[in-house]
């Protein structure tokens, strides 16, 4: 996992917020707690929260606001947290609390076993882009139960994964700026087999609400998105297609290349082949494009997400080259490349 450049801070910690026992036959309300646990700790999700007017609290609130607040200024500097791995059984079986955790990397994941209560997520990375520049994605983990996870803005909450979808894994974007997460367990007569958790990535794309819009789009690239494409990908690669593999419950489609040529690559997807001349490996675009085994050459490019090479754009090779050249005799290239 990647982490981004971090200043120092105190040693790493969370924070809970403890919402009261639960009435029989009743629930709390979401935003409520939502609203409620953020705002004891100083922020929504990273971001300042809209305070409403309320009664003084009491000497008892008072003592639990300032521990809350205090367990929360050590995690909040933390600048070596990239995942968490915590379990729910250290809560009070009649109380509903909602845990504070902190993370400050690209990348990593969360995974919370015996889920009860909730989670809020606070992602505070060090970067240098703009938070405004900044999207988030979330790939639940294999199996995952026991939770919905939400994304939760000023105590509005969009329902994002529900628990019991274990056939998708599909990956979940938005904006740093939209909200942050919040992970809720759901009521469970046995939570000794459940597992809640989810990979997460942040990056300084400006992609759209669904990561798949643009890194496996289904219609073709224009020249224009080829030429960037070549420039800003993770991989960009010469090759034919070998086979076509459909994994139904995921909704993707594996497309598996043996390449002539490897422009550039990130975390060596592709490998020498065994045989030797050329190198192998495979690339993911989503189920519905349909994509089938074609004769030729062509040149792939794409972005890697969640340890995948996920196929961006792929034209013909000889295509390739012609719109190359025709942008390079006009002097509209965004960047060189050796294409012979």
């Amino acid at each position: 996992m990647t982490r981004l450049d971090a200043e120092p801070g105190p040693r790493p910690g969370r924070s809970r917020v403890c919402l009261g026992a639960r009435t029989r036959g009743q629930r709390p309300s979401l935003s409520q707690s939502m609203r409620g646990a953020a705002r004891a700790a100083g922020g929504c999700a990273g971001q300042p929260c809209p305070r409403t007017p309320a009664p003084g609290p009491g000497p008892r609130l008072l003592a639990v606001l300032l521990a809350v607040l205090l367990g929360g200024a050590g995690a909040q500097y933390s600048s070596d947290l990239c995942s968490w791995k915590g379990s729910g059984l250290t809560h009070e079986a009649h109380r509903k609390e909602v845990e504070q955790v902190y993370l400050r990397c690209s990348s990593g994941a969360v995974e919370w076993m015996y889920p009860t209560g909730a989670l809020i997520v606070n992602l505070r990375p060090n970067t240098f882009s703009a938070s405004r520049h900044l999207t988030l994605c979330i790939k639940p983990l294999r199996d995952s139960s026991g939770a919905n996870i939400y994304l939760e803005k000023t105590g509005e909450l969009t329902l994002l994964v529900r628990d019991g979808d274990h056939g998708l894994r599909q990956v979940r974007c938005f904006g740093f700026q939209q909200g942050g997460l919040f992970v809720e367990a759901t009521p469970q007569q046995d939570i000794s087999r459940r597992t809640t958790g989810f990979q997460y990535e942040l990056t300084s794309r400006r992609t759209g609400s669904d990561l798949h819009a643009l890194s496996a789009p289904c219609r073709p690239c224009s020249d224009t998105e080829v030429l960037l494409a070549v420039c800003t990908s993770d991989f960009v690669v010469r090759g034919s297609i070998q086979e076509v593999t459909h994994e139904l419950e995921q909704q993707e489609s594996a497309i598996h290349l043996h390449l002539s040529r490897l422009y550039r690559q990130k975390n060596r997807v592709f490998q020498p082949a065994p045989e030797g001349g050329g190198w192998r490996g495979r690339v993911t675009t989503l189920l519905e494009c349909g994509v089938r085994p074609g004769r030729g050459e062509f040149l792939f490019t794409g972005h890697m997400h969640f340890g995948e090479a996920w196929l961006g754009c792929a034209p013909r090779f000889k295509d390739f080259l012609r719109m190359y050249r025709d942008a390079e005799e006009r002097g509209l290239n965004p960047c060189e490349m050796g294409v012979e």
